[in-house]
Order: structure tokens, then sequence, then C-alpha cells
């Protein structure tokens, strides 16, 4: 009897190690082994607060610009660790994508004016970080003006794709155009499967990635609904669309996207789903289309930008709860170990 005891107990043991490191093995895939880190300032710097705006890189600075209110320019030195300031913009500028091109920040197809009724910008406008001076430039075709876009730099023309007329409001487009900084000439394109704003676009050897983002305005009594699942793909060659099968994880628009190491990332956003920002980042792989969770971030957030220096990345500002407020002035970095 005493020896069946001792080898009960001996087999439970044995279970019980297997469990804890079944346990192990299950927290170690779940649980990724990067993180995001608060970047702590120096001298109490900080930067405007602002959302609804434009986070980007130039050489060596970080820029955040645009954003609801007309807002001076935040630059972000990483050797200094401190904020500066740079100098206003023409007019109030939001909801727009950034794109960089011979070192000057484009802004293509923003929204001006209060809420709901904000309307399309007729005008392309840069700014030049080197003389920290704004520029307009082209009109804007008014067939083919709205806010909120994905926009991407490709072999030197910028692609701006869908979009919403009508501020808050409604009046979404499925477009896609092509813009020449150098020649001024803008192409009308193929239309996309859907219509969506409030989403960013990125663009992988000659492909456009739209994740995210929703269809504004189309439930009234819900500002934060319709949003978006589906992945289109723009094919910039053969000016053709495809959908993935695979939605992305968690639908939200005001998000932040960007290519990371073969991988679409989506940060953050606002939804119906919460009052609280979404701190959630998925990550797409390119190889098998398949969407696999990243690590969170600190303070969800939405209406800003990410980018990439020295192989980590960077989120600044944006907004803490969905809607407008709190903005915030916090930044956070992440880069994955290998």
């Amino acid at each position: 009897m005493k020896n069946c005891i001792l080898f009960v107990c001996f087999f439970a043991m044995i279970a019980c190690n297997e469990t804890k490191k079944l346990n192990k093995a299950v927290s170690e895939v779940e649980t990724p082994n990067n993180e995001w880190n608060l970047v702590t300032l120096k001298m109490e710097s900080k930067p405007v607060e602002r959302h609804e705006a434009a986070f980007v890189r130039v050489k060596d600075k970080f820029y955040l610009l645009g954003g609801r209110g007309i807002r001076p320019v935040s630059i972000f030195n990483p050797d200094t660790m401190l904020w500066s300031q740079g100098s206003k913009p023409p007019l109030e500028l939001h909801h727009f994508q950034p794109v960089v091109f011979e070192d000057r920040i484009y802004i293509i197809s923003a929204l001006t004016g209060g809420y709901p009724n904000e309307k399309p910008t007729e005008f392309i406008y840069s700014y030049d970080p080197e003389s920290d001076s704004w520029t307009k430039g082209d009109t804007i075709p008014e067939n083919r003006r709205r806010g909120s876009t994905g926009n991407v730099l490709y072999n030197g023309k910028i692609y701006i794709s869908c979009g919403i007329k009508n501020g808050h409001i409604g009046d979404h487009k499925n477009w896609m155009d092509s813009y020449n900084p150098k020649s001024g000439e803008w192409k009308m394109l193929s239309d996309a499967p859907r219509a969506r704003d409030h989403f960013q676009a990125v663009q992988v050897d000659d492909k456009i990635y739209l994740a995210a983002g929703r269809n504004t305005g189309k439930f009234p009594e819900d500002g934060f609904a319709g949003t978006i699942g589906e992945v289109d793909v723009y094919d910039i060659k053969s000016d053709t669309w495809t959908t993935l099968t695979n939605n992305i994880p968690t639908e939200r628009a005001g998000t932040a996207a960007i290519v990371y190491n073969d991988k679409v990332l989506i940060a953050g956003g606002e939804s119906s789903a919460q009052e609280k920002a979404h701190s959630e980042v998925e990550a797409l792989d390119l190889k098998t289309s398949k969407w696999e969770n990243s690590a969170f971030l600190n303070e969800g957030r939405h209406g800003t930008g990410l980018l990439e220096y020295n192989g980590a990345l960077y989120i600044a500002s944006g907004c803490g709860n969905r809607g407008g407020e709190p903005e915030l002035f916090t930044m956070e970095t992440y880069k994955e170990d290998y």
C-alpha cells in the first residue's frame, strides 16, 4: 500500500512538472519578448500636443506637424533628446498621411476646418525642415479633392488612396490617384474595391497595402462605427486591386502604419468598442499574409504616425481616447531583438 502511494505521488509530481513546462511554453509563445518603452526626455522637453496629425522623419530628426488648430511644428533631435519648435503652417491642416520627397514633407489631401464638416484642401502644401518654411504648391484637381487619404511614395510619384470628401459626415471615396511632385502631373487610376478613410497606407515593393480605417459618418448615431476589416492591395505596375483573405483582427480607425522587418504593422486607433484609444499593434506577415499580435503600446493613441530610426520604431503624440481628448505629448520606442 505504501509503495502504491509513493508510486502515485511520483507520477503526480511528474504530471505537475509537465504541466508547469506546458504553461511556461504557452506563456513564452503568447508573451512577446520585445516591448514598447516610453522615451525619457531631457529638461522636461516635450512637443506641442496634437492629434489627427503627422509624425515623420527627415534625415536624423523627427517632425510632428499639423493637427487640429494651427500649431507649430515640433522637432525632436534623438542625439540631444530634446524637442524644439518650428514654424506654423499657413492654415489648419489635419487628417493627412505625410510623404517625404527630396527631404521635404508633402501634405496632400488633408482636411481643414472644424468638426464635423471639415473641407478638403485645395492645394498641395510642403514643409522644408532645412529652412523651417512652408510652401503652397500645385492645385489639387477639383473633382479629386478629399481628405484623410492613405499616401505613399513610389519611384518619384505620390500615390493617394481613398479618403472622405465631407469631413466627418460622409461622401467616402474609393479613388486612387498619383501625383508627380516634379512635373505636377495628377493622374486618376483604378478605384479600390471599397472606400475608407482614417487610415494609413504602406508600400512594399510594387504594391500598396490599405488596412484598417472606416467609412466615417456611415452610421450618424455612432461616429466611431463603420470600421473596415478587409485589406486591399494595389499593384502599381498593373493598376489592379486584390483583397487579402485574412482581415485585420481588431477593426479600428485613426491608426498608424509602417513596414518593419517584412511585416506591415498597424498600431493604435479608435473604435466603438472602447472609450480608450487602442493600444493594439497587429502585424501582417507579408510572407504568409497572416496576422499576428505584436507588443502593445504603453499608451493607446490615435491620430499620429510611426517612423523608423536606426532599426527602432517611434510613435508620439496623438489622442489617448477616441475623439479629441486628451492630447498626448509622450513618445514610445520599440525594437525587435533577434
